[in-house]
């Protein structure tokens, strides 16, 4: 006889960690970042791009023949800098610090240097390598860019609480504001080294560790990760890595106002031909409402609204990794968004396996083993 399984049981990470696993964030870093400044890229049409980026809910703050810079709503930095080149790459991700003391102590304990920026973005940097190779920067000084207009909540009945009479609900068909960037997430076949890399520089501490089902003894895979800002709260990820057959891109996430934004912008993107990846749903880590879409060069993005905010009080929570449990609520995760559609993305996936393997890496036989099992569950 068939028994019901409710998916959702003990995915929701209220379990902490057991004797001698990880702590979650380092005893002694050398700086604490502020936050995710932007992201950078290499794309070969900057015209294209741009004009995905303004059917998501970007504005454009510099456009010229080599370079394109992209701001959400809310004061401060570009969320995203997109460079002209031969081919689409992700280039790496550009964190905050709380200010230029804190890179120049990065830099002499790395024993590197600092650097002014381009004028355009103005302020200090020193640029460092991760254990995976992917370039990340650390800034401070910038220039802050003033507040835009913003797409306002909505207001709502709640069951019988009357919140709104006498006035209707029309959520215009239009594209989302982006508000801000909210999170990168990194996959690397040097999960455990990349992790305590972050920590120990950065002074980001884990909201959740996620793990193989049936491999927990052996370490987490996956780990969604916040800045420490002390009694105020973070986001619950402002970066997540997970352990994977190559270094590379997963997908990033910018913030919007409400559920409707998400469902009106995501009704925008289809009309313009964009593909969407999947959503629209609610996660269990994080709990942000989401709706993901590729863009033209195959990147993944995320719209999110409602995320979990945290201070440096909580510990990690330890779940299982599994495909079901990415979301609370909302359709099956896709195939494209697992990675394994038909198409390059794929064939690339595959046949890092194959060679991941044999690598000198974190990414043995018994993970891939365990990778397969997330996929089918």
């Amino acid at each position: 006889m068939n028994t019901q399984v409710d998916v959702h049981r003990d995915l929701h990470s209220e379990q902490g960690a057991r004797r001698a696993e990880h702590p979650g964030r380092s005893a002694n870093p050398l700086i604490k970042v502020r936050d995710l400044a932007w992201l950078e890229f290499e794309k070969p049409d900057l015209v294209r791009a741009e004009a995905f980026a303004r059917a998501f809910g970007f504005s454009t703050v510099l456009h010229t023949a080599d370079e394109l810079h992209l701001r959400g709503t809310d004061t401060g930095s570009p969320c995203v800098i997109i460079r002209r080149g031969p081919h689409s790459r992700f280039v790496g991700p550009a964190f905050a610090a709380a200010d230029k003391v804190d890179v120049e102590r990065l830099a002499s304990a790395t024993g590197t240097k600092t650097r002014k920026l381009p004028e355009a973005i103005g302020g200090v940097a020193v640029d460092l390598t991760d254990p995976s190779g992917t370039p990340v920067r650390v800034a401070a000084d910038t220039h802050i860019l003033a507040e835009l207009p913003a797409q306002r909540p909505h207001t709502f009945n709640f069951g019988h609480e009357v919140r709104r009479a006498n006035t209707t609900q029309r959520p215009p068909c239009e594209p989302a504001r982006v508000q801000r960037l909210g999170h990168v997430v990194l996959q690397s076949t040097k999960y455990m080294e990349s992790l305590n890399w972050y920590l120990d520089h950065f002074g980001l501490i884990v909201s959740d560790f996620l793990y193989y089902p049936g491999q927990r003894e052996r370490g987490p895979t996956m780990s969604f990760i916040r800045c420490d800002r002390g009694a105020t709260p973070a986001d619950h990820h402002t970066l997540a890595m997970v352990l994977g057959p190559a270094n590379r891109y997963v997908h990033s996430a910018y913030q919007v106002c409400d559920l409707d934004a998400i469902a009106a912008g995501g009704e925008y993107l289809r009309e313009s031909g964009y593909d969407r990846s999947w959503g629209i749903g609610r996660h269990v880590q994080g709990s942000q409402i989401f709706d993901y879409w590729r863009d033209p060069d195959g990147f993944m993005v995320e719209h999110y609204s409602d995320g979990d905010m945290f201070d440096n009080t909580l510990e990690p929570g330890w779940a299982p990794l599994t495909a079901s449990g990415l979301a609370q609520w909302g359709p099956p995760a896709t195939k494209d968004f697992l990675g394994m559609a038909p198409g390059r993305e794929a064939v690339r996936e595959l046949r890092s396996m194959l060679t991941a393997v044999r690598d000198d890496n974190e990414f043995g036989i018994t993970r891939l083993r365990g990778l397969l099992k997330v996929a089918r569950s």
